[in-house]
Formats: C-alpha cells, sequence, structure tokens
C-alpha cells in the first residue's frame, strides 16, 4: 500500500538525514492524516485508499506548480528551486504519467465506444478517466483534448 511506503520513505530519509525530504513526506503523511480524520467524523468506515493518496499527491503537485510560478515571477530563484525539488519528490509516489498521445487514445476510444456525439456526454468520459486513470493524466489537458476531439466529431456529421 502507498501509505506504508510513504512511511518507511520517511524513515529512510531521517536516517540519511535528508531535511528537504523529510519535510515533504512529513507533509504528504500529515494531509494522509488529515483526510483520514475526516473521514472518521463523516463516519465513513472505509480506509484511506491508494486512490484517495493518489488525488492528495496530484493536488499537491498542482499547488506546488503554482507556487512556483510565483516564486519564479516574483525572482524568488531559492523558493522556486524548492519548489521543484518538492515536486520531484512528490512525484515518485505517483504512477507513471500518460503521453499527450496515449490520452488522446483513451479519450477517443471512449467516446466511439460510449457513443458521444456531443458536449453533454463529456460527464461521462470525465469520470471513467478519474476512475481508471487516476494520478496518470492531467485532467485539465483531458478535458480540452474530449472538447476538440467532441467539436471535431460534431462537424463531420
Amino acid at each position: 500500500m502507498l501509505k506504508t511506503k510513504l512511511k518507511d520513505e520517511l524513515i529512510l530519509s531521517m536516517k540519511e538525514k535528508n531535511q528537504l525530504r523529510v519535510s515533504t513526506l512529513r507533509m504528504i503523511n500529515a494531509s494522509i492524516k488529515d483526510l483520514e480524520i475526516s473521514k472518521r467524523i463523516d463516519k465513513q468506515a472505509e480506509d484511506v485508499s491508494d486512490n484517495d493518496i493518489i488525488g492528495i499527491l496530484v493536488k499537491m503537485v498542482k499547488q506546488r506548480k503554482e507556487s512556483a510560478e510565483t516564486y519564479k515571477q516574483g525572482n524568488r530563484d531559492d523558493l522556486f528551486k524548492k519548489e521543484l525539488e518538492e515536486i520531484k519528490i512528490i512525484e515518485e509516489f505517483l504512477p507513471k504519467q500518460l503521453s499527450e498521445d496515449e490520452v488522446i487514445k483513451i479519450i477517443q476510444d471512449l467516446i466511439s465506444k460510449n457513443n458521444i456525439s456531443d458536449i453533454s456526454g463529456m460527464g461521462l468520459i470525465m469520470s471513467e478517466l478519474k476512475k481508471k486513470y487516476s494520478g496518470q493524466l492531467d485532467l485539465g489537458l483531458a478535458s480540452k483534448i474530449i472538447k476538440d476531439r467532441i467539436n471535431s466529431w460534431g462537424k463531420k456529421q
């Protein structure tokens, strides 16, 4: 389980005295703990799944990319580099990212399999992508590709 792997990596990083890695892994574990607490409060009996953790990691990467961009614009190279290093650490625990070509093929298959001919089917495709490919693709990019494919398909009719 991903949660166990993260804890093991934290212990190893502490032994190696790798400060940045330790602080990043502690942040991840704290976010997981927060989710566990919120699930308990909401009386959801299930434990935090790997998909839940992947969702946390994706969100953390996105936040760090936004922060890095802000730091870059503010000429804060030290903080910019720190954010990029944290992103690398977090991404180690994410599934392999699909290429844009792979995403396009998956989306085309879903459109044809579900006979989607207009934008109203976008929600169905997005939910399938989230369910099957969580953390493996950029949903913003997927959304753009879906719109392009559906619009170009609709014009062929």
